[in-house]
């Protein structure tokens, strides 16, 4: 049975593994764990001891926040532990004017069943930095 959290500072490194299939430089456990300690908000699912999936914000904590990451695991995906995760962050979040996500055209549509719309930006990716290290 899938539980959620919201704190994560009673994690460790090991509950944090198998995240970020496909980056060709993923951040560590133990830089994973920093940043989600680090972050405004967090959004956790768990199976027993185990982290599947997880959300971040990072926020000014008056107006605006950004969620830069939301990441379960490839075999949990498909069972809506990535919408609980999100719509549980989203509510954290809910007294702020703007809330804002970057993502891949294909990953929009989960997004806007969530109530978010589409909206024009740019980034910047330093791909030397990737795992954050």
């Amino acid at each position: 049975m899938i539980a959620y959290s919201a704190d994560p500072h009673a994690l460790t490194p090991e509950q944090l593994t198998g995240f970020f299939v496909g980056w060709p430089n993923p951040p560590r456990p133990e830089t994973l764990l920093r940043l989600l300690q680090s972050s405004f908000r967090v959004s956790l699912a768990h199976d027993g001891e185990r982290v599947v999936g997880f959300a971040n914000a990072i926020s000014d904590g008056v107006l605006s926040a950004y969620i830069p990451l939301l990441e379960v695991l490839p075999e949990y995906q498909g069972r809506g532990i990535g919408s609980e995760i999100t719509r549980r962050l989203l509510a954290e979040l809910s007294h702020l004017y703007m809330v804002d996500v970057m993502c891949d055209d294909e990953v929009a549509p989960f997004y806007e069943r969530l109530g978010l719309q589409r909206a024009g930006g740019l980034i910047r990716r330093n791909y030397a930095r990737q795992s954050g290290e």
